[in-house]
């Protein structure tokens, strides 16, 4: 099975920054890369076919919630992005799962990757990407730094303690609608 790689941005894009900064820069300089299946080999969203799961992110609280039509199953705590790399705000979906993603250091050119499920790999176990451009994304994923969760301290993603993400990882499914709140 071929596997690509597409971008995790793992940092909300400020308004402008696209406009101020050359695509292919942002793209190849800061944003950090995972193997994420081809379009063919993952599994698409189809709206409304989990209406009845739903997670629901508040950044306030730096809490990610589980429900289940609107029984609450379970809450996390979370790191949510930091100021001027703040979360998104809206309607999403989890669009892709991956296990033991690699990263690949956005801000060193030398190309080093650390390898999934290192005890050292900035994204953990698991990832549950829900934001997308096509090529850049933001998602939950675990984290070696314990200390960050329940602060702002990301670039937009959603960091979690990895026994966490990987419960959540279990409980939701690709479609999975997430609501993020301030």
């Amino acid at each position: 099975m071929k596997i690509g790689f597409i971008k995790v941005i793992c940092m909300a894009i400020p308004i402008g920054f696209l406009t101020s900064l050359n695509l292919a820069y942002a793209t190849e300089e800061i944003i950090p890369e995972v193997p994420l299946p081809s379009l063919a080999q993952s599994q698409k969203y189809l709206p409304g076919a989990h209406a009845t799961q739903r997670l629901e992110l508040s950044l306030s609280r730096r809490q990610v919630t589980l429900f289940q039509n609107d029984q609450v199953l379970k809450s996390y705590p979370v790191a949510v992005g930091k100021a001027g790399w703040q979360t998104p705000v809206g309607d999403f979906a989890v669009k892709t799962k991956v296990r033991n993603p690699p990263w690949k250091n956005p801000f060193q050119g030398n190309g080093y990757v650390i390898p999934g499920g290192a005890p050292d790999n900035p994204l953990g176990t698991r990832w549950l990407g829900f934001w997308t451009n096509g090529k850049n994304w933001i998602g939950f994923h675990g984290t070696p730094n314990r200390s960050s969760v329940g602060t702002a301290a990301s670039h937009g993603c959603v960091r979690m303690y990895d026994e966490d993400i990987r419960e959540l990882f279990e409980l939701v499914s690709v479609g999975t609608p997430v609501k993020v709140i301030r």
